[in-house]
């Protein structure tokens, strides 16, 4: 059912979301020259120093509190603005591109909304409604800058972790896996192939026999999951048979509990083949990985209600249906939060393209990054002036915890 024919009762005066949206409004073509900046000027993981040093600039234009360098990443920031007591809710921006397509995941318009959001909350509630933090991710695209920020304890104490994202659906929440990267390195022994054969034991023929190995196995993997590798060293001569072999695999699963059976699967396929093969086989994780996400559906209503007030309707994500991972699934497991999807192309279309880059910086996302700043801001008066949505909200986390989902 579309959103905008659903009843929603926000608790909230619907004055007060008016007055954030004209707050959004005053500032709209400032944040337009913020995202178009951003996107002109695409940065990598932990490299984004000029995006982090223009959008800590902007939070001080406004009036937060701003610490650079959070949790050790040069690139991350908190703004932080209220009292310090009552609910605190959190802002998320992400500004990370990718090599060599620039802005083909809309991390510019990510920005841009939670920065218009917080700004809009602040000038409307200003330091009586509680704390609005706005949190500067490094690295979503590699390498996990959330995961460490959930782990420097940021998100402590916070009611509620929200954000947007642009992509070819609009859809309540996002149906984002775990994932995980695994090393596997086959130990063998080197020799001729013609001068001494029988005396050798080719690594990256296990290697290859591994490859065979998670084909047989993907074929019965549940939606969601799945394994796909790469051969990252296969030997250096072909006159000399291997004596070691490497591979990097990538996993992903629906849930965290399935990404970490695919693990121990794929462990054991490894053990298998070193067996059957007289190599040794090394297993190793490659970082932290990202859980799944968890979406709060308490928040996500919200989001959508004011959303399609906007001007912007959004519906339930198809069943069966995955997009990706993200380290946002490791702020989920910690603290109510959200994360919809907002088209910016049509749906033939998918991001980490040059087609979606350009959608970033056009038209269409600029009307998705100011409707979603407006359901951002007003989501998070709610969180702020709602007792009963921050309670209903942790209720849900609970459960969802205790069931594992």
């Amino acid at each position: 059912m579309p959103y905008e024919d659903r009843e929603v009762r926000t608790g909230t005066d619907e004055a007060l979301y008016d007055r954030i949206g004209k707050e959004v409004d005053l500032r709209a073509d400032r944040l337009w020259d913020v995202s178009t900046a951003l996107h002109r000027d695409p940065e990598t993981a932990y490299a984004e120093h000029r995006a982090s040093a223009l959008l800590t600039a902007e939070f001080e234009r406004e009036g937060f509190t701003v610490e650079r360098g959070t949790a050790g990443l040069p690139t991350a920031f908190t703004a932080r603005s209220g009292s310090g007591a009552g609910p605190r809710v959190a802002l998320l921006m992400e500004y990370d591109a990718l090599p060599g397509l620039g802005h083909a995941c809309g991390h510019n318009l990510i920005a841009a909304a939670g920065l218009g959001a917080a700004a809009a909350v602040r000038a409307t509630l200003g330091d009586t409604g509680g704390t609005v933090l706005a949190v500067g991710t490094p690295a979503e695209e590699r390498g996990g800058g959330k995961v460490e920020l959930v782990g420097a304890g940021v998100f402590d104490g916070v009611d509620a972790a929200l954000m947007f994202h642009p992509g070819v659906h609009s859809w309540t929440w996002a149906p984002l896996t775990a994932q995980r990267q695994i090393r596997v390195g086959f130990h063998g022994r080197a020799a001729h192939p013609t001068g001494n054969p029988t005396e050798g034991i080719d690594a990256l023929a296990a290697l290859i026999q591994l490859f065979n190995s998670t084909a047989v196995l993907s074929r019965r993997l549940p939606p969601g999951s799945h394994v796909q590798g790469i051969v990252t060293d296969g030997g250096e001569s072909t006159n000399v048979v291997p004596a070691y072999a490497e591979g990097l695999f990538g996993l992903r699963g629906a849930t965290t509990a399935g990404l970490e059976e695919l693990a121990a699967e794929l462990d054991s396929c490894a053990q298998g083949v070193a067996r059957a093969t007289g190599t040794v086989a090394e297993v190793t994780p490659v970082g932290t990985g990202y859980r799944h996400f968890r979406n709060n559906r308490a928040l996500s209503d919200r989001f959508a209600h004011h959303l399609a007030r906007a001007g912007i309707p959004v519906v339930e994500p198809v069943p069966g249906v995955y997009l990706g991972s993200s380290d946002i699934g490791d702020v989920s497991h910690r603290v109510p939060a959200i994360h919809p999807f907002v088209a910016i192309m049509d749906e033939s279309g998918s991001d980490h393209t040059p087609d979606f880059a350009r959608a970033a910086a056009g038209p269409r996302g600029r009307q998705a990054m100011l409707a979603s700043a407006r359901a951002l801001a007003c989501t998070a008066a709610d969180v702020l002036l709602d007792t009963g949505l921050k309670e209903t909200a942790w209720a849900q986390l609970r459960r969802q915890a205790a069931a594992g989902a």
